[in-house]
């Protein structure tokens, strides 16, 4: 079959993000299929972006036709992202019909955080005569991210527009595949039909788990010095923003009365300047922090975690479920989790692979990890055993794409 996937965001490993669009394509041309790809020549998410001197300029990288659209740079949320957007969507919806001639695809994926390219692949199932399956796929829940997390008001036209987006998508697609696990109630709510849910996480990538990247020589050096001082690791890989509510963390450090506990933060972000600064003025010896590695590293690095973290504001979003790379790169892991998150029905706790707290409930964070601190090597292995076994069956992208191919025919 011949997919198109709409993602103004996409990239690979050498960009960097987003990857989704990437490992997908990547496992459906092992099976035979062929994959194009529309992006934006510009996303905030990207290391290194392309040089694109015209529209739908075509690069193959490892197989996947990408076809770039000039759309300009931006920065921040403001209206030059916006402009972004709709110059991306018009422009795939101005040459649908070229775009149906050259590529002739039999299914369409409109992938992105705004819903408003669903229009984009409405207008090429309609230019192929309804011959395409379409199929709209959600990442973040816009616009609910926008007015809840955000706090735009509901009445602002943006907000407005994105709505309208948002109904036509679950009304008028084929089916609807959702990163946020527990959404479909809300998606009925806003016009999808029951039958056409699918609920398809990311994942992750075996052959990164086989063939690490090491860690930088930085992060090895404190790492390494850490463990020889018989340091209890406690880690934390990610963004440093608001919403990460990193602050509880060194709230933690501060009261845990244990000083075998270290607690490692590696990453960036608009917030760790700050959190640098007042783990500083707190003399809190036992929080390191390191820069962001290389996404291949990732399995290097948490070889060194007792615990792996994650944690977040309290937020009304995660009513829809967790979908963290983080999460599945932990199960792969086999590290005991300490989540902090208030939400519904984790994996986490459902299978056993650590234990779930309030959001920012910070005396709930301390006594989780004396809990698995406390735990037997017997204890351990098994919990290490469960979560491998979960992350491989059922979050490897070579499983995740054949559940998403299904939904194709």
């Amino acid at each position: 079959m011949n997919i198109l996937i709409l993602n103004h965001y996409a990239g690979s490993p050498e960009m960097g993000m987003e990857f989704r669009p990437y490992y997908f394509a990547r496992e459906w041309i092992k099976m035979g299929h062929r994959v194009d790809i529309i992006a934006a020549d510009y996303s905030h998410l990207r290391r290194k972006n392309p040089k694109v001197d015209h529209d739908f300029q075509e690069e193959v990288i490892n197989g996947i036709h990408y076809h770039w659209l000039k759309t300009g740079t931006y920065e921040g949320n403001g209206v030059k992202r916006a402009l972004t957007m709709f110059r991306f969507v018009s422009k795939i919806w101005i040459h649908a019909k070229k775009i149906v001639f050259q590529l002739q695809p039999d299914v369409v994926i409109a992938s992105s955080t705004y819903p408003i390219d669903t229009y984009a692949g409405q207008k090429i199932r309609k230019v192929s005569g309804k011959k395409v399956k379409l199929i709209h796929e959600v990442h973040d829940m816009w616009p609910a991210t926008l007015v809840e997390l955000g706090g735009m008001s509901k009445k602002n036209p943006f907000v407005v527009l994105m709505q309208i987006g948002e109904n036509s998508a679950y009304k008028h697609s084929d089916k609807v595949v959702s990163l946020p696990p527990l959404a479909k109630e809300y998606m009925i709510e806003h016009g999808m039909a029951p039958d056409k849910f699918v609920a398809i996480p990311n994942g992750i990538v075996l052959s990164d788990w086989e063939n690490p990247k090491p860690v930088p020589q930085q992060h090895k050096m404190l790492l390494s010095e850490l463990k020889k001082n018989r340091k209890y690791l406690v880690g934390y890989f990610g963004g440093h923003a608001l919403s990460n509510a990193l602050g509880v963390l060194l709230d933690c450090a501060e009261q845990i009365n244990d000083p075998a506990v270290q607690f490692v933060l590696i990453g960036d972000g608009v917030e760790k300047k700050r959190l640098v600064e007042d783990a500083s003025s707190r003399q809190l010896d036992n929080v390191s922090f390191l820069d962001p590695i290389d996404k291949r590293a990732i399995p290097s690095l948490c070889s060194y975690f007792d615990i792996i973290y994650m944690g977040a504001k309290s937020s009304p979003l995660y009513r829809f479920g967790l979908c963290m790379n983080k999460m599945f790169d932990s199960f792969m892991a086999g590290r005991p989790i300490v989540c902090a998150i208030t939400t519904p029905n984790s994996p986490i706790e459902k299978y056993g692979c650590g234990i779930m707290v309030p959001s920012e409930d910070v005396k709930g964070i301390i006594t989780a990890i004396k809990e698995i601190r406390n735990m037997t090597e017997e204890e351990l292995v098994a919990m290490e055993k469960r979560a491998k076994k979960l992350a491989m069956e059922e979050y490897s992208y070579e499983v995740l794409a054949k559940r998403f191919e299904s939904i194709f025919y």
